[in-house]
């Protein structure tokens, strides 16, 4: 008898975890997939349905490819900036002749996570400003002025510029991740390789990289799914995508295809295009990573 009021209590401490993930993960995504087969507006009640017509659309639709060649470019460049970057960071704040200073430089480079994204685009709005922009006054300070140009208002320049933002501020957060895989492996196996005479660099890549391998797992996951899901400094910096949709993203074309095209079954088969590739790229890297599992 008390067995079974414990197994009934358990489901009920579960039973709330269960009720948010289906009233706000589950059916919303199953209702979205089955408004990708209609065609409506934002505030029409009727629904005309359409089959596979928004899917097919997609294929001959422009700015998809432009879109998804952006998601990639902050999906390599983030990659390597935040999590390579961050690791290599982290490694180095965690190292014995940084450990006075390290959690002064945690904090300042953690800093721009908390900063609102609006603030953010603020700040590197003058930063790129062609005038009096910060960028564009250094390199004239130190005789690069030839290298100056209106940043995000060149199709080649601003998806870059762009990006260079999402670096600037999310890289402190996967530093701090990996401060926190690197302050958990045993210190014996640091003194075993020094003992053994591995250099600093070696240590790094022999004991460090190894011993957090789940965390980079954790860490590229995030780093290449929200990639995929990138709209605020897009939209915010460039005014949706622009100059024209050079900087457009996958979520900032899918937000402008619902509320200003007012084609929401349009952007319903767009939000199921970005959720397989999330879906698909998770599955890979979990396969790739084979986290959980002994070697």
């Amino acid at each position: 008898m008390k067995k079974s009021k414990i197994q009934v209590a358990q489901y009920l401490f579960i039973l709330p975890c269960i009720a948010f993930l289906l009233l706000f993960i589950y059916y919303p995504l199953i209702q979205n997939f089955i408004y990708s087969f209609y065609d409506f507006s934002v505030f029409s009640p009727a629904k005309t349905f359409v089959g596979l017509k928004n899917f097919k659309a997609l294929l001959s639709d422009k700015v998809i490819v432009t879109a998804l060649t952006n998601n990639i470019r902050y999906a390599v460049i983030s990659v390597f900036c935040q999590v390579f970057i961050g690791l290599v960071l982290a490694a180095i704040l965690e190292d014995k002749l940084f450990r006075k200073i390290a959690p002064v430089c945690r904090v300042i480079y953690f800093m721009p996570v908390v900063i609102s994204i609006s603030v953010i685009a603020l700040l590197f709005s003058f930063i790129y400003h062609p005038q009096v922009g910060l960028l564009n006054n250094f390199l004239e300070l130190i005789g690069l002025g030839k290298l100056a140009k209106p940043w995000l208002g060149l199709p080649n320049t601003a998806p870059y510029a762009v990006i260079a933002v999402s670096q600037w501020q999310s890289t402190g957060y996967i530093m701090m991740l990996f401060v926190v895989a690197i302050q958990k492996i045993p210190k014996e196996l640091y003194e075993a390789a020094e003992i053994d005479g591995a250099g600093k660099i070696k240590r790094f890549f022999h004991v460090t990289v190894p011993q957090v391998k789940e965390m980079l797992f954790v860490t590229i996951l995030i780093t290449v799914t929200g990639a995929f899901l990138v709209f605020n400094e897009p939209y915010i910096l460039t005014k949706g995508g622009g100059p024209g949709t050079s900087s457009i993203t996958l979520a900032v074309h899918m937000y402008q295809s619902g509320f200003f095209k007012d084609n929401m079954g349009y952007a319903s088969a767009l939000a199921i295009i970005i959720f397989a590739i999330t879906a698909l790229l998770a599955l890979v890297q979990i396969y790739s990573f084979r986290t959980g599992k002994e070697d």
